[in-house]
């Protein structure tokens, strides 16, 4: 891909970036740590020279180390913070604690990255990590979207484009384990990636380009396909923009679509098993409006054929494009703090706050489109001009370069690398279907044993990264050091609904294609009377 452009007639449109996810997603990291069949929280080994020593550490990609300072507080015990820019504009951090686990761990970027590295949540994340003695980094892929929101950052310098696609993260990689190991005079035993959403296809990226950073990989609900989702997004603002979907009108659709398909698997719990298995038809099953009527209780011929166009995904030229969004992810989900009344999960992410606004989806969408997709970027670029049966090989040449989509894993295998995908069916950001299908594509490229060193776990009722009315509660990096460490696959994993800091469901969750089944007897809101089975 050729990206070479004048920088003249700058236009920064305000796209919403959408977040790696809310806070108490990554909060579960290491929550099982006290069951862990290794205690990766002993920490012993103490650097081999000073901080300040480490701050003139020197590589051909790093244009200056800004700082390195000894920090501590009241939440974080001390460590050596490093801090500088890798060529062109990437910047990187990696801490390191004064008594070490040995371990080397990184977390991810949402949507068009370019996070602060103070971003409060990124810093509960590295405080938990250095809690347990790991080795922490992260970066902000290339730019800084406070003052190049969105994705117009390339108009600075198109190499921006691919550092957010790939060469940050394993630049970043490569030269905060040399730091690691140029401070404790020991290379990390063991590296660890655990992230969502864009995290999650930054973490698909590493196992596939560069199979040897890292012996783990968590990717929670992992952006597979960007291009796909950019196809889907503009495809659901086209269907909701010529027929609106009231907030009234999705409470409406959730209920019914729950009343459908709840006992579908066998058991009414407010849960929707596998969303595939929900014969759901908006036009059948919701109450309709007549055509030259408009009511909150009922559904127009027009707003049903919105609804279903959703479910459906983008088609063109008489063949489906990408998966469209699951059953049961409109369901209702809290609203925020102070007792207000939960809404559907579409709202905002899917379908505009307003009739004739944009979606978060679209809005990410949109800036794919005008500053990746089209080289050079094309700030203006009108959406309604794309054409679904004529335009979708418009994506291809940035596919090539950012979408998570490689199925061989051959040389992350033979490295030793395990893979541990999560994924919410409920999701109303990402579309579900894009990591099921990755998982099944990757099992058919890489064998029956695929399950040896890669497991995907399907959250029914879980929303982006967590939430929604399902067990959204569970510690994959545990049950991920268990694997790598003590070659201990993770055949389930323990999760709870948690409403105001108290459990009150707990489910396990199964390896892809098993699911949870009821045993007959008991609460249904206890874990111990569920087992994995085939469906």
């Amino acid at each position: 891909m050729n990206r070479v452009w004048g920088v003249s007639g700058l236009v920064v449109s305000a796209c919403a970036l959408l977040a790696v996810a809310p806070e108490k997603a990554h909060a579960q990291a290491f929550a099982d740590v006290s069951r862990a069949l290794v205690d990766y929280s002993k920490s012993q080994l103490v650097p081999r020279q000073s901080c300040k020593a480490i701050g003139r550490f020197k590589s051909r990609d790093i244009v200056t180390i800004q700082s390195a300072e000894i920090a501590a507080d009241a939440s974080v015990p001390a460590h050596c913070r490093v801090t500088g820019t890798l060529s062109p504009e990437i910047a990187f951090e990696v801490s390191l604690p004064d008594t070490w686990n040995g371990r080397f761990y990184m977390i991810g970027n949402g949507g068009h990255a370019g996070e602060s590295l103070e971003d409060p949540f990124r810093i509960v994340q590295r405080n938990r990590a250095l809690q347990l003695g790991f080795a922490f980094a992260q970066t902000n892929t290339g730019h800084d979207n406070h003052k190049e929101p969105g994705a117009s950052f390339v108009m600075s310098n198109p190499q921006k484009a691919l550092d957010y696609a790939y060469r940050a993260v394993h630049l970043t990689t490569v030269t905060a384990k040399a730091i690691t190991a140029r401070y404790y005079a020991k290379v990390p035993s063991r590296s660890y990636w655990n992230s969502c959403s864009n995290g999650g296809r930054q973490g698909l990226i590493e196992a596939q380009r560069y199979p040897e950073d890292y012996d783990g990989v968590v990717a929670n609900a992992p952006w597979v396909s960007q291009t796909g989702y950019t196809l889907g997004a503009m495809w659901n603002q086209k269907a909701v923009t010529e027929a609106p979907l009231s907030a009234a009108k999705l409470t409406l659709l959730a209920a019914e679509v729950m009343a459908k398909c709840d006992a579908v698997d066998g058991l009414r719990d407010g849960l929707i098993d596998d969303p595939r298995k929900c014969d759901f038809d908006a036009h059948r099953d919701a109450p309709a409006c007549p055509a030259d009527t408009d009511g909150a209780d009922c559904l127009t011929p027009a707003q049903a054929d919105a609804v279903m166009r959703i479910y459906s995904g983008p088609w063109g030229d008489g063949k489906p494009l990408f998966p469209g969004y699951m059953p049961g992810s409109e369901a209702l989900v809290a609203n925020g703090p102070g007792g207000q009344p939960p809404q559907s999960a579409w709202l905002s992410f899917i379908v505009p706050l307003q009739a004739g606004g944009k979606s978060a989806d679209f809005n990410l969408a949109e800036n794919t489109m005008r500053y990746l997709v089209h080289v050079p970027p094309q700030p203006d670029y009108d959406y309604t001009t794309f054409n679904f049966d004529r335009d979708a090989s418009m994506l291809d040449a940035w596919a090539h370069e950012v979408d998570a989509t490689d199925t061989d894993l051959a040389r992350f295998r033979s490295h030793g690398g395990k893979l541990l995908m999560t994924y919410g069916w409920a999701d109303q950001v990402l579309q579900p279907l894009q990591g099921v299908n990755y998982y099944e594509a990757a099992v058919a490229r890489n064998g029956p044993r695929t399950g040896e060193f890669f497991r995907l776990f399907m959250v029914p009722g879980m929303t982006h990264c967590s939430g929604g009315v399902g067990t959204d509660h569970f510690d994959p990096m545990t049950a991920m050091i268990n694997w790598v460490e003590k070659n201990q696959p993770p055949e389930v994993l323990h999760a709870a609904h948690v409403i105001d800091n108290k459990p009150v469901r707990t489910r396990p969750l199964c390896p892809y294609p098993q699911v949870a089944r009821y045993s007959g007897q008991g609460n249904i809101d206890d874990e111990a009377n569920f087992h994995c089975a085939v469906p």
